[in-house]
């Protein structure tokens, strides 16, 4: 780089004999953002009391009827009354139960499904069967003078009854096919208790079909669950495996980095390539089982993900994106094979780094335990919020002249009121799940503003892990005799600077990155919404702003990342820092996209290969594929779900602990850089890195030896 190049991106850091690392004399910065933040939690906690308050988390569990109460719930009138019945299932077939999630039909509580063929009409010719309707009938309906149409106009009791079956502790119609003909009993026809008017069996069946949308989620949850019951401790045996192998190879790094990279490099190519020959027998395997190549865009979705292992697409699939994913890391080696000997060196540094601070190690556990407590409170909140809204009652009459229609009404009191008189047919019925008071005017605020918080909250934690290692790991780089010039707690040091000084600027930060990912949701939130539109030119648009915004994000988190290393080294305000550290890394442009992107990778590949160990591990073992423990493996639904499991727990582990030297590694480059801009290598301005990276980056201290 030119030195008006240089000159573009601010001039380099000049020579200070009194700094020797992290400043201890700073003040607090971004005070006003701190404030903010502090208001923002305190709003946050006041959206979980009112949520906590309004809130009934049993609407996720058990099922209500029209009025909102709740079906076998112990201590109601519906006690024993466990299963909730549809008087007109068909109605569930229009789109509001998939905008409102309910049924536009009376709904009631029974103690269990009808069981037999049977209208309204019919049942009042006989004693015994009118008893047995009454059942389905809305409670204490007894009034046998009324009339047939009376009693539908009041929605009394259901015009039809259909053999039904419980499932989800819901009454569904016990639908069955025949040669591929879909049947009710014996017959594709039913008397809908419409007078003589008979309907297809696929009315009921599309009005299942649409009931069922919204639970068949909760079916497979409850699965899941349940597998998680019978597999939890081999889930748990798994992950401290992955921990215990996370660790190993962090020990490892500290004393054969060099070693251990290649063979890092090695074991990942053997597991690609393992999963390479595996799929590839799986795909040969079933060339001769019938049904195999059925395609998966024809076989469509499938709970039971387990179908699509028996299709030969499925393992080609596989076996292509391994493939590439081997390519793309022989390209990768081929190209920066120069730049592995310098990644190598900064890794063994970064060891040392860490061996002098061996707390940083345990820190990821800190920073986890913060974002579970931030998750927590989240997804508490949500369940709360969504459960919120109480059964709206609307008056609903028959003549034109009534100036009461659609007005909110008191079912309990209704009959005292002079709405009766005015308009004598007039009904207080269900209307609909919501509310009309002021806190469910501003409900789908709170929820965003959940949302909202949640993720200037988790990224504030993870700010806060960031500029407590930076801090640490810079009072390694920056003390001339290691570790005899360094703090004696340097990690407790360290998050007390940040916590006393630096809130607002990871406060700061944070917010930038949060509005940043909130947008990129609602961007999700309206491309799902779009798909149905068919509108090319806005989905184009969409995908545009989403492709940008997803660049934005990236690029804060680099610059945000950055950015805690100054603050933690000089204690300045955020924008400064994050202009300093940009300046920084663009006169030093070359190295940044090589040598620390490369070193990254390796990390990446250490992570990579953790993951994949405990992962095919976990395969075998809940497929049943290893002969001696095959009689311990736990009977499941989905053997995916704790394989997953294992997987994505593996990854956050390993990442918990690479990440320490992913940070390690970012603060020694900026350290180095500004080492390198601060000193000359002579006896009055020593260079303060260690005399294997000086060895590496061809510099050296000329009078003086650097001590270790």
């Amino acid at each position: 780089m030119t030195s008006d190049e240089k000159d573009q991106y601010g001039e380099p850091q000049k020579y200070d004999p009194a700094f020797k690392g992290p400043i201890h004399n700073r003040g607090c910065t971004d005070i006003i953002c701190c404030l903010l933040f502090i208001i923002a939690i305190i709003g946050y906690f006041i959206v979980g009391i009112v949520a906590w308050s309004h809130g009934d988390p049993r609407k996720v569990i058990y099922p209500t009827d029209s009025l909102g109460q709740f079906c076998g719930q112990a201590g109601t009138v519906n006690e024993k009354k466990p299963v909730l019945f549809y008087f007109n299932i068909m109605k569930c077939a229009s789109p509001l139960v998939l905008l409102q999630f309910q049924c536009p039909t009376t709904q009631i509580c029974v103690e269990k499904c009808p069981n037999r063929f049977m209208t309204f009409i019919k049942a009042r010719t006989s004693k015994d069967d009118l008893e047995y309707y009454k059942q389905f009938c809305k409670p204490g309906f007894n009034d046998t003078m009324k009339s047939v149409p009376e009693v539908m106009r009041d929605e009394d009791c259901p015009a039809m009854l259909t053999p039904s079956k419980p499932f989800i502790r819901r009454c569904f119609p016990a639908l069955s096919t025949s040669k591929g003909v879909v049947m009710i009993g014996n017959s594709t026809t039913f008397d809908a208790g419409e007078g003589n008017k008979t309907r297809n069996v696929t009315d009921l069946l599309e009005g299942a079909k649409k009931a069922n949308a919204v639970l068949e989620a909760r079916q497979v949850a409850m699965k899941i669950f349940e597998d998680y019951t019978v597999s939890w401790y081999w889930i748990i045996i798994a992950l401290l495996a992955a921990m215990i192998l996370s660790l190993i190879f962090v020990v490892l790094l500290r004393f054969l980095a060099g070693i251990m990279v290649w063979v890092m490099i090695i074991l990942v190519f053997a597991v690609l390539v393992y999963g390479i020959v595996h799929c590839y027998m799986e795909y040969a395997a079933l060339k001769s089982e019938q049904g195999s190549d059925v395609s998966i865009k024809d076989l469509g979705f499938q709970t039971d993900l387990r179908v699509y292992l028996h299709l030969r697409q499925t393992w080609l699939a596989f076996m292509i994106i391994l493939i590439i994913l081997i390519l793309i890391l022989i390209l990768v080696l081929i190209f920066l094979r120069k730049r592995l000997l310098i990644a190598i060196a900064l890794i063994k540094e970064a060891s040392r780094a860490i061996g002098h601070v061996m707390s940083s190690l345990v820190f990821p556990l800190f920073t986890f335990f913060l974002l579970c407590l931030c998750i927590a409170y989240w997804a508490i909140t949500a369940v709360f919020l969504s459960t919120s809204n109480d059964a709206v009652f609307k008056v609903f009459a028959n003549e034109s002249a009534c100036n009461y229609t659609t007005v909110t009404c008191d079912p309990e009191t209704f009959n005292t009121t002079n709405i009766t008189k005015l308009c004598p047919e007039a009904k207080c019925l269900f209307a609909f799940y919501g509310g009309e008071s002021k806190y469910h005017k501003y409900l789908i605020f709170f929820q965003f503003y959940n949302v909202f918080l949640f993720f200037w909250l988790a990224n504030f934690v993870i700010a806060l892990g960031q500029v407590t290692l930076a801090g640490a790991f810079a009072s390694y780089y920056w003390a001339f005799k290691k570790p005899d010039d360094m703090p004696a707690f340097p990690l407790f040091a360290s998050l007390g600077r940040a916590i006393r000084y630096h809130t607002g600027s990871l406060a700061f930060g944070s917010l930038i990155l949060a509005i940043v990912q909130v947008i990129r949701v609602l961007l999700e939130y309206l491309d799902h919404k779009l798909k149905a539109a068919q509108n090319s030119c806005a989905q184009f648009m969409l995908k545009c702003l989403k492709c940008c915004f997803w660049c934005l994000e990236k690029f804060i988190k680099f610059l945000n990342r950055n950015a805690y290393i100054m603050v933690a080294i000089y204690g300045t305000n955020f924008c400064t820092s994050a202009r300093n550290a940009f300046m920084l890394l663009m006169r030093n442009i070359i190295r940044v996209a090589v040598l620390d992107k490369v070193t990254d990778f390796l990390l990446f590949l250490g992570k990579l290969l953790v993951v994949g160990a405990v992962g095919v591990l976990a395969f075998f073992f809940f497929s049943g594929r290893i002969k001696i423990v095959k009689d311990t493996v736990p009977i499941l639904n989905y053997y995916w779900v704790p394989i997953l499991t294992v997987i994505v727990g593996s990854y956050l582990i390993a990442h918990g602990f690479f990440s320490v030297y992913a940070m390690c590694v970012d603060t020694l480059f900026l350290c180095f850089l500004e080492d390198l801009e601060r000193n000359d290598g002579s006896a009055e301005r020593p260079y303060l890195m260690s005399l294997e990276l000086q060895k590496v980056l061809n510099k050296k201290n000329t009078d003086k030896p650097q001590a270790e």
